[in-house]
C-alpha cells in the first residue's frame, strides 16, 4: 500500500491570482493578434501588482485594467497599484522562432514536456488532484453564489488517497484551508463544507477520512495580504498533483509559440488518446525539443506495462499518427478558440468542463483504435 497526495488551490490564492492575471492579458492580445508573441508575469503583495515580461504586437490592451477586473472578478474589492515593466520579445529568440532553416515555425525555447493519462477517472486523470480539484471548486462556487459572508477568496485543500496494487483504494486524509471573513463562525463554516461539498462529492459516510478544516484555527488574512503572488509557482497544481512528471516550464502569460505550453498540451493528448482507445491503462509521454527546431529532439513513451503493445510499437503507433511540430500543435489543438484565462484555475489537464481540444480525444482515439486492430488483424 502507498498513499498519494495532490494539493489544489483556490482561484483567490495569491500565485492563482497572478496566473489568472497573466492569462486574462494573453488572452486580451490574442483577441486583437494571434501571431503575437507574449512572455507576461505577474506578482502581487499586498496592494501592489507588478505585471513584467515580453511582448512583441500589434495589439492595443490595458494592463492595469485587465489586472484589475481580474481581482474584483475573483472577488477582492481594494483598491490595486498596478506597475508595468513590459519589453518586446529579444530578436535572438524571434529569429529562432520565425525563421528556421526549413522554413517551419521552430520551438520557442528548449525543454522537456510530459503529457499522462490513466483510467482511474472519467476524465482519465489521475484521482487525487481531481477531487482536490473538485473541493476547491466546489467552495469557490459557494463563496460566490450564497456564503460570501462566510468565505474569503483565498484557500487550499489537499487530498490523500491510499492505493493497493496501484489502484485508489480508499481516502486517506483530506485537508481544507479556506478563509473565512472576520465576523464568520468556523464551526459554521466547517459544517458547510462538510455538508455542501465534501458529501455530495465523495459520500455521505466520511466516518474513515481523516478530515481536517482549517487545522491551525483562524484563517482571516489571506490572498496578497497574508503572502505575496507570483505567476508560474503552482505548476504541479496545473497538471498531475505530482502523480506524474512535470516538465521545465510553467504555462500561464506565455503564447503557444512557447513549448512548454503548448507541447505539454499535445503530450497530454497524446497520453489521452492512448488510454482513451484502451491501448494502455496509464501512460507517459514525453518530448523535448531544442529553440529554433520544428521536430522534437526526441519523444518517448512509458506505459508502466499497462500497454497492450510495447512501448516501441506503440510510439511507432503514436508517430504515423500525430505531428510534434508547433505548427501542428496550434493548429490540431484549434488554440484559436481557447480562453486561457480559465484554464489559470482548476487545473490545465482534465478538463472536460472546457472546449479545449487536448481534452476532447474519442475522435484520435477512435483512430488509434482503428490502426491497432487492423495491425492486428494482418499479423
Amino acid at each position: 500500500m502507498k498513499i498519494i497526495t495532490s494539493e489544489s488551490v483556490f482561484s483567490g490564492h495569491p500565485d492563482k491570482i497572478c496566473d489568472q492575471i497573466s492569462d486574462a492579458i494573453l488572452d486580451a492580445i490574442l483577441e486583437q493578434d494571434q501571431n503575437a508573441r507574449v512572455a507576461v508575469e505577474t506578482a502581487i503583495k499586498d496592494d501592489l501588482v507588478v505585471i513584467f515580461g515580453e511582448v512583441t504586437t500589434i495589439a492595443s490592451v490595458q494592463y492595469s485594467e485587465i489586472a484589475k477586473q481580474v481581482l474584483k472578478d475573483i472577488g477582492y474589492k481594494d483598491e490595486f497599484c498596478v506597475l508595468e515593466k513590459i519589453s518586446k520579445q529579444s530578436p535572438d529568440i524571434a529569429k529562432g522562432v520565425n525563421e528556421t532553416v526549413d522554413h517551419q515555425q521552430g520551438a520557442g525555447d528548449q525543454g522537456m514536456m510530459y503529457g499522462f493519462a490513466c483510467n482511474e477517472t472519467p476524465e482519465l486523470m489521475p484521482l487525487p488532484i481531481m477531487v482536490a480539484h473538485e473541493i476547491s471548486k466546489g467552495i469557490d462556487t459557494l463563496r460566490k453564489t450564497k456564503y460570501n459572508h462566510i468565505f474569503g477568496p483565498d484557500g487550499k485543500c489537499q487530498v490523500s488517497i491510499r492505493y493497493i496494487d496501484g489502484q485508489p483504494f480508499a481516502y486517506d486524509t483530506i485537508i481544507v484551508s479556506a478563509q473565512t471573513r472576520p465576523e464568520a463562525s468556523l464551526s459554521l463554516a466547517k459544517d458547510i463544507i462538510i455538508e455542501e461539498v465534501l458529501k455530495p462529492l465523495i459520500g455521505k459516510d466520511l466516518s474513515g477520512i481523516n478530515i481536517l478544516i482549517n487545522p491551525t484555527g483562524a484563517f482571516i488574512i489571506g490572498g496578497p495580504y497574508g503572502d505575496s503572488g507570483l505567476t508560474g509557482r503552482k505548476i504541479i497544481v496545473d497538471t498531475y498533483g505530482g502523480y506524474a512528471k512535470h516538465g521545465g516550464g510553467a504555462f500561464s502569460g506565455k503564447d503557444v509559440s512557447k513549448v512548454d505550453r503548448s507541447a505539454s498540451y499535445y503530450a497530454r493528448f497524446v497520453a489521452k488518446a492512448l488510454v482513451e482507445a484502451e491501448l494502455a491503462d496509464t501512460c507517459e509521454v514525453c518530448v523535448s525539443y531544442s529553440i529554433g527546431v520544428a521536430n522534437p529532439v526526441a519523444v518517448s513513451i512509458d506505459t508502466f506495462g499497462s500497454g497492450k503493445l510495447s512501448d516501441d510499437q506503440l510510439l511507432d503507433l503514436v508517430k504515423q499518427h500525430f505531428d510534434f511540430t508547433p505548427a501542428n500543435i496550434r493548429k490540431e489543438l484549434e488554440f484559436e478558440k481557447v480562453k486561457f484565462q480559465e484554464l489559470a484555475k482548476y487545473g490545465h489537464m482534465g478538463r472536460e468542463d472546457l472546449p479545449v481540444r487536448w481534452e476532447h480525444v474519442e475522435a484520435k482515439a477512435a483512430e488509434l483504435k482503428g490502426a491497432y486492430e487492423k495491425a492486428k488483424g494482418s499479423a
